[in-house]
């Protein structure tokens, strides 16, 4: 990737070929239909960004969901690259929420996983919730 990012500032989608790391609440206000997700998405596709998830992503917008959109939800999530990164991605997580902590803040168990996925897979974190990604060197970008 090189230096085409720069760690813990705002994020630009003027790049092509970009690595975006969708947090869960982009995809929801996708899914309910928020005029400037639905157009950041389609922003997203037109640049020919890579669009990457992990298992904690996936895990909150599920929980939000009725029976009847499980299957929809699927097919929304199905071309997204899912990662699955390891221990030492895990264990950065933990370094950065121990740091928040000792500077009495609070980083969550959920933002600190998405953003050390989102720094392991050299993406940057497509977000409403900047505050939070913000605590990490993680590039964050809104919408």
């Amino acid at each position: 990737m090189g230096s085409r990012w720069t760690r813990g500032g705002r994020g630009s989608l003027g790049l092509s070929s970009s690595r975006v790391f969708l947090d869960t609440s982009f995809l929801i206000d996708y899914w309910r239909g928020l005029p400037e997700a639905q157009a950041m998405m389609s922003r997203l596709i037109d640049d020919g960004s890579e669009l990457v998830i992990n298992d904690v992503v996936v895990c909150e917008l599920v929980t939000g969901l009725r029976d009847a959109d499980f299957e929809a939800a699927r097919r929304l999530l199905q071309p997204i690259e899912f990662v699955q990164p390891g221990p030492e991605t895990a264990f950065e997580a933990g370094r950065w929420r121990a740091t928040a902590r000792a500077n009495g803040l609070s980083l969550s168990l959920a933002d600190s996983l998405i953003a050390s996925a989102a720094l392991a897979a050299g993406a940057q974190v497509m977000t409403r919730n900047v505050r939070d990604i913000e605590l990490t060197p993680v590039t964050v970008t809104t919408y």
